[in-house]
């Protein structure tokens, strides 16, 4: 009957939100000490009964070590990606200097300006290298 199956439909949607609920608490609430174990019996057990809190516990033991090789692979793909900026900055100090003696090429009597519009150039372009060289070490060693 169609009602039936309605309500076959809304209580294995309730099993599957209580039992997703469940499984991806953190393991810290999972594996509590004996002096808090009472306390936390309520938060480990899921709306319905079909997830025990032998098996929330059991699948936090089983994914924490695949889940930490891939927050530590992103970690490395991060600093990796940030690390470019730092070629970008090389660049740029090469055509900052490269530009400084084309200009002082055409004009010798134009050299003291000249360098100081060119150590500004480094200056910047440094800089943008160190912030870059920055957020790759937060990456690897903030989060």
């Amino acid at each position: 009957t169609p009602a039936a199956v309605g309500d076959l439909t809304r209580t294995s949607h309730r099993n599957v939100r209580a039992g997703s609920r469940a499984l991806y608490r953190p393991l810290s609430a999972a594996v509590v000490s004996d002096g808090r174990r009472a306390e936390t019996a309520s938060l480990l057990a899921p709306l319905s009964g079909s997830v025990s809190q032998q098996q929330v516990a059991l699948r936090g033991f089983q994914t924490s070590a695949v889940s930490r090789d891939i927050d530590t692979a992103a970690k490395f793909i991060g600093a990796g990606a940030a690390t470019v900026g730092v070629a970008g900055s090389g660049a740029g100090i090469g055509t900052v200097f490269g530009s400084l003696i084309i200009g002082y090429a055409r004009n010798p009597s134009l050299k003291q300006q000249l360098f100081s519009y060119a150590i500004l150039g480094f200056a910047l372009s440094e800089a943008m290298g160190l912030f870059c060289l920055m957020v790759a070490f937060l990456i690897l060693f903030a989060m």
